[in-house]
């Protein structure tokens, strides 16, 4: 396993009784050394996404999707490796080839992408994202070959989009699904490249293929998800640094029913007049229209708040 593996997947394995090496930056460079170890070792390897019986049990996914949802209009699968993608694809293209396929991989990682635009697997550019699992810098040879004549498209998501998503089935379905696992739906989600009027009514089956996300950073994600929608803000307001300053600042914010979450003044790196400062302010919302009412306060207040984009705009 790669060294961001995650650790609750290390332990899960673990107590299977496997013995873990943890190796290399991402999970092509851990592939490299497992396959070193066939040669010194005699191991055998076993790909977990472009052996022909990996790939042929994740088309079983496919059949249960077409027995238990006969009235599927479209599938939408996560893409690292492309294993999964092409066992799917093809069982349910086999058994109703109006079925539409997408793919969906993190841009961070569009190994699946650059297969395409090549005719054939090439090593993509793979860089940290939430979506770990899919972290694969070439697709599987023998997935491809698969994939490519199943699936009807491929597209992207964003680290945002995989932070809400994650933050949008824990609160709505109560489930704790991984970055990767969760990337189907990011998506699907308002904005997303898979949120298209052809898609509008029509019945969506997303698997959620994986629940390995480490508490710690499930607590980052959930931030992320909260301020990308709309729940959490910062801004920078200039206050007086008088006695009361900071307090009437605090009390318009719970007035207009914000929860201030943390903030901090910065008094010596500053060119503005020495009675003022600077202070960084985070907020839970309640969403959008709220964040523009706290926004609207704070100018009519006079202050000049600076939002978390780094500029003044306004949200209103």
């Amino acid at each position: 396993m790669p060294t961001v593996a995650p650790l609750a997947k290390v332990d899960k394995c673990r107590k299977f009784g496997a013995k873990i090496i943890i190796e290399g930056s991402h999970i092509g460079e851990a592939k490299e050394y497992a396959e070193k170890l066939i040669a010194s070792e005699g191991f055998e390897y076993v790909n977990g996404y472009d052996d022909p019986p990996i790939i042929a049990g994740a088309g079983t996914i496919g059949i249960e999707i077409i027995e238990d949802v006969p009235c599927v209009d479209v599938v939408v699968v996560p893409v690292g490796g492309a294993g999964l993608i092409a066992g799917v694809s093809c069982a349910v293209k086999t058994l109703k080839p109006d079925v539409a396929v997408y793919g969906v991989e993190p841009e961070f990682a569009a190994s699946y992408t650059a297969a395409i635009a090549a005719g054939k697997p090439v090593p993509a550019k793979v860089t940290p994202t939430l979506a770990d699992g899919l972290a694969v810098p070439t697709v599987g040879p023998h997935a491809f070959e698969v994939a490519r004549h199943y699936v009807d498209e491929c597209v992207t998501c964003t680290e945002k989009e995989v932070s809400l998503a994650i933050l949008r089935l824990i609160e709505n379905e109560k489930m704790v699904v991984e970055g990767g696992g969760a990337s189907g739906l990011a998506a699907l989600l308002p904005g997303a490249q898979l949120d298209r009027p052809e898609l509008k009514g029509k019945n969506i089956v997303v698997p959620l293929c994986g629940g390995n996300i480490d508490t710690t950073v499930l607590g980052r994600v959930l931030e992320r998800g909260l301020a990308a929608d709309d729940r959490m803000k910062n801004f920078v307001a200039t206050v007086s640094d008088r006695p009361g300053g900071i307090a009437r600042l605090t009390t318009l914010l719970g007035d207009n029913g914000a929860s201030i979450k943390d903030m901090y003044h910065e008094r010596a790196f500053l060119h503005s007049n020495i009675d003022h400062v600077h202070v960084k302010v985070v907020v839970e919302l309640q969403g959008k229209e709220h964040a523009a009412k706290i926004e609207r306060a704070l100018v009519e207040n006079g202050y000049d708040p600076v939002w978390d984009d780094g500029s003044t705009k306004k949200m209103i």
